[in-house]
């Protein structure tokens, strides 16, 4: 009988160390936790012209020189009086918002245009020069003075796709006399983004 009880306990002891037949469980697994950055990049454009702040080295550098857009028209055949104008629209091609955004004017330098030129030293005084944004001026003045402005803030936030246009007026003084013939004006142009 000693026996039979040993079978027995031996048997509730292995039923007792089995798993339940029927419990409750739930679980999640998140499968997509991830994070990463966006980007900023500007676009300009002017008719069939285009330039990106990625030209010059991709997005890791994302500045580059344009060469291709002249924002003061390129007319080197102005009359006192003569007004040119130019759009051009900067489109955030990036994928995160522009939250900072500025027009920094460089110094406007002149030089002969041509094998005859008259001996005024002042041309860039007598360039006027108007940006305007929408209903918005942006700048009126000479490019001289333009080239001792700070950096000009511009409308903000430009979120990513979104897009802004400036007109730039350039027109040659009327008071320009025979000393200002055959000069040219050349004044770079920075625009900046930040995120």
């Amino acid at each position: 009988m000693a026996a039979l009880w040993g079978v027995f306990a031996s048997l509730v002891l292995a039923g007792s160390m089995s798993p339940a037949v029927a419990a409750f469980t739930a679980s999640i697994t998140n499968s997509a936790n991830t994070a990463g950055s966006g980007t900023i990049s500007l676009q300009e454009s002017s008719g069939s012209s285009v330039c990106s702040s990625t030209d010059g080295g991709g997005i890791s550098t994302n500045s580059a020189t344009c060469s291709t857009i002249n924002k003061y028209g390129g007319d080197l055949a102005m009359l006192p009086g003569d007004s040119t104008a130019t759009t051009v629209t900067l489109t955030n091609t990036g994928s995160a918002s522009i939250s900072a955004f500025t027009l920094t004017p460089g110094t406007c330098t002149q030089s002969a245009n041509g094998s005859v030129s008259g001996r005024a030293t002042d041309f860039c005084s007598k360039l006027q020069l108007q940006i305007v944004s929408g209903a918005s001026t942006v700048f009126s003045g000479t490019a001289d003075t333009f080239s001792s402005a700070p950096p000009i803030s511009l409308v903000t936030p430009l979120n990513a796709g979104d897009s802004q246009s400036y007109t730039f007026t350039v027109t040659l003084d009327s008071s320009a006399d025979n000393t200002y013939q055959g000069l040219k004006a050349s004044q770079p142009i920075t625009w900046s983004a930040s995120s």
